[in-house]
């Protein structure tokens, strides 16, 4: 159903007039309303349009929800939603490319292709997807996603909501998954993730492992100011989590990566390959003529390992509000701030740290995975236990 544009602005600009806004000129693009959910979406033409639409505080949308008695009013830029259906267009050109020249097996075949005709629809709706609506009607309907026979993807699960969010889709898009969390201790996976872990993969039926893996090096350095964590850790997890899909003979590791848009949203990852510095080639050289052979052999086996790395949230252009959108469903527990215990030692102890873990902050605000106030409110909690 569609509301009367002009109507609306009429019914806008009272509001703001009664509460003591100033005049402004509104350009709206179009107005949709779902009768079955009592909901409304308001496309505004950028990013003043909307603010102006939300007012300070929220007053202008909030006084508007009561007068029109509507359950939710959603306000979103066109510009905003040009960005994100220019990025899926990019992960569908690249899925569409990677499952029909890649050697993949059906299982993974039907998985991916499965994930594409969600990132079909979720285009073809651009204001109004919404994941837990999506899968409610699809498994109330006569048709579903076929799971594959056997695991074609682990997913590494933290327990946060990037990580929730890509369990929960791989287990609706038919992956089959087992979800795998790196247990480095308390310091970095607080006990109160470990519950969110265990409940969401009780609740999904979903194989679950945890992997203890030893970060005394990377603890002792960050504490003692040697470096920031994040980049180590994230570097840790993912070689512990590809040496599992090679162990089991899974052949895919999904990712809670909101920033890999686009043509990064799925790559080849060769295990035990070091291309940075080459390492594996040195080490060839180094060996003796006698064991050459020998060496050879288990150098091939350590790299040419190949296994696909998807990042779901980034292939499906979703920001942090879609995300939380679809695990508050599960009653998981909520969490603010930014990072892990080990985090805010560092912080504590060495405050220049701060800014790389803003950094990262900003990269996803660029991208639009954040939205300003959700950037600011994680910043800020830095300095809040100052």
């Amino acid at each position: 159903m569609v509301y009367d544009v002009s109507a609306l602005l009429s019914h806008i600009n009272r509001i703001r007039r009664e509460i003591g806004h100033e005049e402004v000129n509104i350009e709206i693009k179009e107005v949709l309303y779902n009768i079955e959910t009592n909901e409304m979406w308001i496309i505004t033409n950028d990013r003043p349009d909307k603010s102006a639409v939300i007012g300070k505080g929220g007053w202008v949308v909030g006084r508007l929800r009561e007068e029109l008695q509507i359950n939710s009013i959603h306000v979103e830029s066109y510009s905003d939603f040009l960005t994100k259906e220019y990025r899926m267009g990019l992960s569908l050109n690249k899925l569409k490319s990677f499952v029909t020249t890649e050697d993949l097996s059906d299982d993974v075949k039907l998985s991916l292709y499965n994930l594409i005709d969600l990132l079909t629809i979720k285009s073809d709706n651009l204001y109004s997807f919404d994941f837990k609506s999506y899968f409610d009607d699809l498994e109330n309907g006569p048709y579903s996603y076929f799971e594959a026979e056997k695991p074609v993807a682990i997913v590494a699960l933290s327990g946060g909501t990037d990580s929730s969010f890509s369990l929960i889709l791989a287990k609706k898009l038919g992956f089959n998954p087992i979800a795998v969390t790196v247990d480095p201790g308390t310091i970095v996976l607080p006990n109160q993730f470990k519950y969110n872990i265990d409940k969401l993969t009780s609740k999904l039926d979903v194989k679950h492992e945890y992997i203890p893996v030893a970060y005394d090096d990377i603890i002792e350095d960050s504490l003692a100011g040697r470096f920031h964590p994040c980049g180590r850790c994230s570097k840790r997890i993912e070689e512990t989590l590809f040496k599992y899909a090679v162990d089991n003979d899974i052949p895919m590791v999904i990712f809670g990566d909101m920033l890999s848009t686009g043509s990064q949203c799925i790559t080849e990852q060769f295990y035990g390959e070091n291309s940075e510095d080459s390492v594996s080639q040195d080490l060839e050289d180094s060996v003796s003529s006698d064991l050459e052979d020998s060496f050879n052999t288990e150098l091939e086996d350590s790299i040419n390992h190949k296994l696909i790395r998807l990042n779901l949230p980034a292939a499906l252009a979703v920001s942090k509000l879609e995300n939380k959108a679809l695990t508050s469903h599960y009653e998981l527990n909520k969490f603010k701030g930014f990072g892990c215990p080990l985090l805010y030692e560092v912080h504590k102890k060495f405050p220049h740290m701060k800014k790389y873990s803003i950094q990262r902050i900003l990269r996803e605000t660029r991208s639009s995975a954040l939205e300003p106030g959700e950037a600011l409110d994680l910043i800020w909690s830095f300095y809040k236990t100052d």
